[in-house]
């Protein structure tokens, strides 16, 4: 399993804006084969602070992943959105144990 987990950074004032924009990206994604989880989660304390959260079942489903349309468009979206910050950071991962 592959876990990436990060944060993009927007102003504050564009997230409305923004809003649809994440959606059309996390639906696509979580529709991809070998995704287990994709999220997207504005910080309470930071509005302009998003918080990302994925799940992948193996590498070639995130190969896909990195390959896809809406991937294409939603990195084409950050200069109009005023995406600047990003940093996302991939961890590979065993079973998963019920705590």
């Amino acid at each position: 399993m592959l876990l990436i987990f990060g944060t993009i950074r927007l102003p504050p004032d564009r997230l409305e804006e923004a809003r649809p924009v994440m959606e059309r990206m996390v639906r696509a994604s979580r529709a991809e084969d070998g995704c287990l989880e994709y999220s997207y989660a504005q910080d309470v304390l930071d509005p302009g602070l998003i918080r990302i959260t994925e799940m992948w079942r193996a590498r070639p489903a995130l190969d896909a992943h990195f390959r896809s349309p809406h991937l294409a468009d939603w990195r084409a979206s950050w200069p109009g959105l005023g995406i600047g910050e990003r940093n996302l950071v991939l961890y590979e991962a065993g079973e998963a144990i019920p705590t």
